[in-house]
Formats: C-alpha cells, sequence, structure tokens
C-alpha cells in the first residue's frame, strides 16, 4: 500500500516509493528557485528490501508516492535449507518462507517470535 504526499513534506529517515520500491530517504538537497523554473529536490534513498542506492530529482511541488511500511509478528515453524526460514503470521495464521538475513543464522530458533516488515507485496525479517 502506498500514499502520496508532496516532495516538500519528505523528511531524511522517512520513507519514498523509488522505481516501485520503497527506500528509506538518506539525503535530501533543496535548490533556490530560479528565474525561469521553480525549486527542485533531490533525493537519495537506499531500498528497504533490496539495499541498492537510488535517487531522484523532483519539484518541491511535485506528488510523489509513500509507501506505508507494516511491522507484524510471526513464529518459526522450520527451517528450509540454510537461508530460508518458515514463518506462521500472528495476524491471520497464514504460513509463508523468507531468507533469514546473514546476522540473525545462528540466533534464530523454532517456536521464537520474530518481527518483520511487510509492503507493496514484499517481506523481510528485521533485527
Amino acid at each position: 500500500m502506498k500514499e502520496q504526499t508532496e516532495v516538500r513534506a519528505l523528511k531524511e529517515g522517512r520513507y519514498v516509493v523509488i522505481d516501485d520500491e520503497p527506500c528509506t530517504i538518506i539525503s535530501i538537497a533543496t535548490s533556490k528557485p530560479g528565474k525561469h523554473g521553480s525549486a527542485k529536490a533531490r533525493i537519495d534513498a537506499i531500498g528497504v528490501f533490496d539495499g541498492q542506492k537510488r535517487s531522484i530529482v523532483q519539484p518541491v511541488s511535485a506528488k510523489i508516492y509513500v509507501p506505508i511500511l507494516e511491522r507484524k509478528t510471526a513464529q518459526v515453524l522450520s527451517f528450509s535449507g540454510k537461508n530460508v526460514v518458515q514463518l506462521m503470521s500472528m495476524d491471520d495464521y497464514s504460513t509463508f518462507e523468507l531468507v533469514i538475513p546473514n546476522e540473525l543464522r545462528t540466533k534464530l530458533k523454532e517456536g521464537q517470535t520474530i518481527t518483520y516488515v511487510e509492503s507493496m507485496g514484499k517481506r523481510k525479517i528485521m533485527r
């Protein structure tokens, strides 16, 4: 899910959609309006799910999409191989599989409750 807002309302640390990917804003630089144009904003961001750096330049009065990130809890059911874990959502008790981040591979155990982020049809395990 996503909603629209103006570029001038964005702040560092918040989220924005760039190339249909939810991203965390790391910096915003705005220029002054010139003789023949409006003020522009350069937004640098990092993808929440893929970690790629992206940037866009937009007028500050332009509309841009902001993703709605939902933090949810799930219970670890089982491990499928070395990198995949099967989880059960605590909201609707549906099961799904996610890739385990490198820093959590040794810390996860069956029956443990974890937090994950869901936005725009994608999911990721958080620390």
